[in-house]
């Protein structure tokens, strides 16, 4: 009985010992989570004005002959697959993973972003263009940009016929969920156009020198921004996922370290009980 006790005594220290790691861990978490979400918001309305113009241009062109709005022949689709570099983040790697092999074709050419998963991608037989891991916490908006004017030039080669980015949408501080949206070829419907405060009629606008031309230069810059925003959002569901998981993480050892002391409250107290037994025992014998 005194071993039973002294092992529990040792995985009790070692349950709240764990348990101050995971509490930690969890603030960092939720410190950095507030940090990435107040920059992914400010990036938002850069994002949005960007967006709202393309949109308003081809609204105002309906038969514009653009070709990043064209689609292409290639079957072929490049992606960029955000990932994390660190893990205890719950399910979120393995989520990118699952929803990858569900929804990419393996012998396309893809760009991981995170140096986590790189392993398991190339595992799973993933075509991945980078040679060497890519940091996420490091990445840089002109390494980013990079990879995307490949993808465009692919895509005007006709070489890819698709670019688009796979990332976790932060739906909010306790949901996330994995989704792929499609650079190129640009669908226009899918932009919100920004809303006239003016009343009256609608106003006709005149593009100098023409829209064709405006859009050859706006989009690329679009697709790149809306590329960088998204990196944002995967990066504040990281965060937000690493939060929720050393939550949980926390509140598991306080679980256990109850049933734990109330274990070791049972031996103590059976040990207790059969030392007293055998002192009566012990008295009555004489």
């Amino acid at each position: 009985m005194a071993q039973s006790k002294q092992a529990l005594r040792s995985r009790i220290r070692s349950v709240k010992s764990t348990r101050k790691i995971t509490k930690a861990m969890e603030m960092i978490a939720n410190a950095k989570l507030f940090k990435q979400r107040n920059r992914m918001e400010q990036n938002r309305e850069y994002a949005q004005r960007l967006q709202s113009t393309v949109a308003s241009i081809a609204a105002d062109s309906p038969d514009l002959d653009e070709m990043y709005l064209k689609p292409k022949t290639s079957t072929m689709a490049m992606t960029i697959v955000f990932t994390s570099d660190l893990g205890l983040c719950g399910a979120y790697n393995a989520n990118v993973l699952k929803f990858a092999l569900a929804n990419l074709n393996p012998a396309d050419p893809i760009v991981l972003i995170g140096t986590s998963m790189y392993r398991q991608f190339q595992e799973n037989g993933f075509h991945i263009l980078n040679e060497k891991p890519i940091s996420s916490d490091k990445l840089t908006l002109m390494e980013l940009k990079g990879w995307v004017e490949q993808g465009t030039h692919l895509y005007e080669q006709n070489e890819a016929g698709k670019v688009q980015v796979l990332y976790t949408r932060f739906i909010n501080t306790m949901t996330f969920a994995p989704a792929i949206d499609v650079l190129l070829p640009t669908d226009t419907t899918k932009l919100k156009v920004e809303e006239n405060e003016q009343s009256g009629p609608k106003i006709l606008t005149l593009f100098e020198p023409d829209p064709v031309t405006i859009l050859d230069q706006l989009i690329p810059m679009m697709i790149q921004n809306v590329a960088y925003a998204e990196w944002m959002e995967a990066t504040t569901a990281e965060q937000g996922s690493r939060r929720v998981a050393m939550k949980t993480a926390s509140d598991n050892a306080d679980n256990l370290s109850e049933e734990l002391l109330l274990e070791y409250n049972k031996a103590r107290q059976a040990a207790i009980t059969q030392e007293i037994t055998e002192v009566v025992n012990g008295s009555n014998a004489v």
